[in-house]
């Protein structure tokens, strides 16, 4: 018996999706697809992406300057070189 994701064109694996219908301004969409040099799917993505990590970025900046380092950074400068 076939795999019926194979059938439908979906690749085995692949992570759950969900199909959505949005009501978005058109010009937000359009600035947002020209900041992201992507299409209408991949810019939403990149949209939720930021979004869902918007946490973690406060977290992290709420660590600033709480943080110590063993890591000498005259020593990383160097490192670059």
């Amino acid at each position: 018996m076939r795999d019926a994701s194979i059938d439908a064109g979906i690749l085995a694996g692949m992570d759950a999706q969900r199909k959505v219908t949005v009501h978005l301004p058109k010009d937000l969409l359009v600035q947002a697809q020209r900041a992201s040099g992507q299409g209408i799917t991949e810019t939403l993505r990149q949209g939720l992406r930021l979004v869902a990590a918007g946490e973690t970025f406060r977290r992290v900046s709420m660590l600033r300057g709480r943080v110590k380092f063993s890591i000498d950074v005259r020593q990383l400068r160097e490192d670059r070189g």
